[in-house]
């Protein structure tokens, strides 16, 4: 990726498990990246910093920090967590992304987004919405990603308590009504590819998929590839709810629902051929 070589981007949220991935991909395309992060010690900024990146101390919250990071870069890849902190923490803290980027012109800023860019009435999408909006109203050079369900879902303990992918999303959106995957990996490379053709991307809002399976095809997919069942904890709602908080129960009641047969892979593919169906991601987790 030739255009990537020479110039400098910044990665906030670095250490998370969307900033890791774009560090990793933007590095491996030539460019250099300062990984943003509250914790430079952590083992997860040092991670980051074996692939090759600057760890810099900064907060989403302290907007003249901001800007001095952004200082020199040619692009900007903005996520934030509200699990971490509140859906209102969210939304200040993206805009004060959006506000340094533009006291500092940086030429294209990538928002880490979710959902299908509508209003929903489910927090975690709506706050994205917003922040999508105030860049706009900026007249930010912005290219927006979303993905909506990462396969990492169906197999890391660590990103909710098992109970979720298998039991309570299929209860509460429905065993057979397609779920959106992503492999967290393939967003960084997708987003790698987007800073380096910035020309073709800005402008664009674009909902990722590389595969499209209800929970009970994973769950067949996961005996068939990995040999054993995929797990299962019946946890009760109200304690599932003591975990995640509401947003989760609110998505997949609305996605019982919704109307999305128009989501295909098709944008995804388009941008990034080999990326992964659950099944070879799935063959990927194998020992």
């Amino acid at each position: 990726m030739d255009n990537l070589k020479g110039k400098t981007f910044v990665v906030t949220g670095a250490t998370g498990r969307q900033g890791s991935a774009i560090v990793h991909h933007l590095i491996q395309g030539g460019a250099q990246v300062k990984g943003l992060t509250r914790s430079p010690q952590s083992k997860k900024a040092k991670r980051i910093a074996a692939f090759g990146a600057e760890l810099v101390t900064g907060d989403m919250n302290d907007l003249n920090r901001l800007k001095t990071v952004f200082q020199g870069a040619s692009g900007v890849y903005s996520v934030q967590n509200p699990y971490t902190s509140s859906f209102a923490a969210e939304v200040r803290q993206g805009k004060n992304v959006a506000d340094a980027a533009r006291a500092t012109g940086i030429a294209h800023i990538v928002q880490g987004s979710a959902g299908f860019g509508e209003k929903t009435g489910i927090p975690s999408w709506d706050s994205k919405l917003e922040i999508k909006e105030y860049m706009q109203s900026l007249g930010l050079p912005l290219t927006v990603l979303r993905p909506t369900a990462f396969m990492e879902l169906i197999s890391d303990p660590g990103f909710y308590p098992m109970a979720s992918t298998f039991h309570h999303m299929p209860k509460l959106m429905g065993a057979d009504k397609k779920v959106t995957w992503l492999a967290i990996d393939d967003l960084g490379a997708i987003a790698a590819k987007v800073f380096n053709d910035p020309q073709k991307y800005i402008g664009q809002d674009i909902k990722l998929a590389s595969d499209l399976q209800t929970v009970n095809e994973v769950r067949e997919l996961y005996q068939e590839v990995l040999g054993r069942k995929a797990p299962h904890f019946p946890m009760p709602e109200f304690m599932f709810r003591l975990f995640t908080g509401d947003d989760l129960i609110i998505m997949w009641k609305y996605l019982r629902t919704a109307n999305y047969d128009w989501l295909t892979t098709d944008a995804t593919l388009a941008i990034l051929p080999e990326a992964q169906t659950v099944r070879t991601w799935l063959a990927k987790q194998k020992g």
